[in-house]
């Protein structure tokens, strides 16, 4: 069998958890904060778990993860 290639973007964008879920770093975060509101910008802090339909599509891209 040959190897299966990762998606480089899908291994920079999103990590695997100990337990197999699938994280992701929020959107909105990288340029003209002054827009968002305070709210926004706190919740995007941490990263987020991907629900399963999201997660369906990601799993795919990595296979060795």
């Amino acid at each position: 069998m040959p190897k299966l290639k990762t998606k480089s973007s899908a291994k920079k964008r999103f990590k695997v958890t100990g337990t197999g879920k699938i994280t992701a770093y929020p959107a909105n975060k990288s340029h003209n904060l002054r827009r968002r509101s305070s709210k926004m910008k706190r919740q995007t802090r941490e990263n987020m778990v991907l629900k399963d339909c999201d997660a369906k599509i990601v799993r795919p891209f990595l296979p060795y993860l």
